[in-house]
């Protein structure tokens, strides 16, 4: 029997969740030693099947996100698979679910139904909107980027709203369910009582997008699209250089300064227009056309090497294969393989570090079903040990 390690070694999770947001913080807590047993219905998680891109004819969708896990499929509407998935929730110390709101409760598998015989269960319910008045609004991060706001916010500021490149707040939602599962197994810890942690993407979007939302909560700003401008800040943008866009982040006053001396232009930092960062956010029209002159007279790649030895903040645009052979460069290794040998599956990092208790990559991706009859043979037996073969 293998030894799982990890500061959650020993949990075990019962995951009711589907495609991204349940399905990522599983995986965070996966990664971390919690025994995750991925409940899925007939024809399995949607994401098995968005494709392309494809590995040996499997959606990466699906296998960026379901590594340390072990898939049972259960058939919520059979009496024999109910009563599984019953005690599964009975045995668990975390359940997952990102159902519509009150859609496990016909089949006993709400909070309180679970409560009722597991009262120290850590319950976790992912939804869209809540489950007050937005209940009966369809979760899909799509939709939430656009009645967010965060839509509004993208894009050229006189073209349309754009949707972000990856499903963000999905993402943003299943950390938050991460962390509220955490907080909730120290209160376990020291009062021995479960609970209940909900998490939604609206709310998860509208904390997420913490400067922007919050111009709007403190001051009444509603925020609008600059194109990659910073409201806030400049130079905070890309920026052309004689091959391509750089992106310079000079945040402060001593960082522009930097980078003045570095493009041979100190007296741009001593004019009264430019020399706080004020007067360069209102004054970014004029000043632009003066930076983008000599940027142009170097590549980016020259300029990034000059810069940053001068302690200005910049970086060029990357494709995200240009980003990961960037992160391999600097000692990331941001690609790991999950499970051994031929079966092994690559994947992204877990992006934690800890200095006693690292993250694991035990498991690949399960196939559908793959550990059934095995975890169908521990739930029959009530005094069984969870088998970790």
């Amino acid at each position: 029997m293998n030894q799982v390690s990890g500061p959650l070694a020993g949990l075990v999770v019962a995951d009711f969740s589907r495609v991204l947001a349940g399905p990522y913080c599983t995986m965070i807590l996966g990664d971390l030693g919690a025994d995750v047993i991925k409940v899925e219905g007939p024809g399995g998680d949607d994401t098995r099947h968005w494709m392309p891109p494809v590995r040996e004819g499997i959606s990466t969708y699906y296998l960026s996100i379901n590594r340390n896990k072990r898939s049972v499929q259960l058939n919520l509407r059979d009496a024999a698979d109910r009563a599984a998935a019953a005690e599964l929730a009975r045995r668990a110390d975390i359940m997952v679910e990102n159902f519509k709101p009150g859609g496990l409760r016909q089949f006993g598998l709400d909070y309180e139904s679970v409560r009722a015989t597991n009262p120290a269960v850590i319950y976790a319910s992912i939804t869209g909107f809540g489950a007050g008045g937005g209940a009966h609004l369809p979760g899909y991060d799509l939709i939430v980027e656009a009645m967010s706001g965060l839509m509004s916010l993208q894009g050229d500021a006189d073209g349309p709203p754009y949707r972000a490149g990856i499903a963000i707040f999905d993402v943003m939602s299943g950390l938050q369910t991460a962390i509220g599962i955490l907080a909730a197994l120290e209160h376990r810890r020291r009062t021995g009582e479960g609970q209940l942690v909900e998490a939604n993407l609206l709310s998860s979007a509208l904390a997420g997008m913490v400067n922007q939302t919050g111009a709007y909560a403190s001051a009444g700003v509603t925020p609008h699209r600059m194109g990659n401008a910073h409201p806030s800040l400049f130079p905070y943008e890309p920026l052309p250089t004689a091959d391509g866009d750089l992106v310079i982040a000079a945040g402060n006053d001593t960082q522009f300064r930097n980078l003045c001396t570095v493009l041979g232009a100190p007296e741009l930092a001593d004019d009264e227009r430019f020399a706080a960062n004020s007067g360069r956010t209102s004054n970014r029209d004029q000043l632009r056309p003066l930076l983008v002159e000599r940027l142009r007279q170097k590549t980016a790649a020259q300029w990034f090497g000059e810069l940053i030895a001068a302690g200005v903040p910049c970086g060029p645009i990357n494709t995200v294969a240009g980003g990961v052979a960037f992160a391999e460069q600097i000692g990331l290794n941001p690609v790991v393989l999950a499970g051994q040998g031929e079966n092994a599956v690559p994947g992204i990092r877990n992006a934690l570090t800890f200095s006693a208790t690292a993250p694991r990559y035990d498991l690949p991706p399960p196939s559908l079903d793959e550990h059934g009859k095995q975890i169908r043979a521990w739930l029959a037996d009530p005094d069984a040990p969870l088998p970790r073969d």
